[in-house]
């Protein structure tokens, strides 16, 4: 059985309808993608799937069955408003929390110390949240979703306020869970992060889901007619080409319907052209995100 199992969840604030219909199933250990623009009904429904909220239609259904209290330790959230406290000391803060979700006190120590040296916060421990900057803060409240090690993690805009170097760790962090066969639940507006991390998304467009699926089958299926090519010298004249444009040294040919990259490939082989590079043009997530809301929008 799947973690999470969505099924036609509804759900409305008097006459604002956050949730219209959405269905999805997360899988054992994967990455997936909660998607979609403000206001779209995302935070909704994951507040649906804690059972934070009861959907007027529909189930759901989280680590084989309805929440339970004994469940909410097996489960590592981090909303997208933060909710650690400010007023005491950032060590002290993470232990009391740890042991909230079942840690002995030795045992959250003990991990602790790990995190606390891996996202470079050793020399901060004493220090009050409130005077932490803002991504150390964001370090400590994932160190705070994955330290009593849940097998499921539901994450709402990992990267937020962490520098380059920061938004690495996390995604190295994220990527080893999964290896470890942690699931993970993760909502962000960071289309190139989701490209890089998730295995599945679902994206949610006034309350209801419009898109669904792998990955790579998602950008497959978008993709259209087009080719990026980089030639040594000139590119010759080709035939069924509709349009062509140029960024950063690459050549993207929009075909005509009747025309097939194949067809391409064969024409600059027999005019013997060097090729440096020649690939089916697939759209970008953030491509696909503006593309289907755009649509439903129409």
């Amino acid at each position: 059985m799947n973690p999470i199992e969505v099924s036609h969840i509804v759900k409305s604030f008097g006459a604002t309808q956050a949730v219209a219909d959405v269905s999805f199933a997360v899988q054992r250990g994967e990455i997936f993608g909660l998607l979609g623009p403000n206001g779209a009904g995302k935070t909704t429904t994951i507040r649906l799937i804690l059972d934070i909220f009861k959907p007027e239609r529909g189930t759901v259904s989280i680590l084989g069955g309805s929440m339970t209290e004994a469940k909410k330790d097996r489960i590592g959230y981090m909303p997208e408003d933060r909710g650690l406290y400010q007023d005491i000391a950032l060590e002290r803060c993470l232990m009391y929390l740890a042991t909230l979700k079942g840690l002995s006190k030795v045992e959250a120590h003990k991990r602790l110390e790990d995190y606390l040296e891996r996202f470079d916060l050793s020399a901060h421990r004493k220090k009050k949240v409130k005077e932490l900057s803002k991504g150390m803060q964001q370090k400590a409240q994932i160190i705070n979703t994955v330290l009593h090690h849940p097998e499921l993690i539901i994450i709402d805009e990992p990267f937020t306020a962490l520098d380059p170097i920061n938004t690495q760790l996390v995604k190295d962090l994220m990527q080893e869970l999964r290896n470890q066969g942690t699931t993970i639940i993760m909502s962000t507006h960071q289309m190139h992060q989701v490209e890089e991390l998730c295995d599945r998304i679902v994206l949610i467009d006034e309350g209801r889901d419009v898109l669904y699926g792998n990955l790579e089958e998602i950008r497959r299926q978008y993709s259209g007619n087009a080719v990026l090519v980089r030639v040594v010298g000139t590119l010759p004249s080709l035939a069924g080409v509709e349009t062509i444009s140029y960024h950063n040294g690459t050549t993207k040919l929009m075909l005509m319907k009747d025309t097939s990259p194949q067809d391409v490939l064969n024409t600059l082989v027999a005019e013997n052209v060097i090729l440096e590079k020649f690939e089916i043009a697939i759209p970008s997530v953030s491509e696909i995100f503006i593309r289907v809301v755009e649509e439903g929008d129409r």
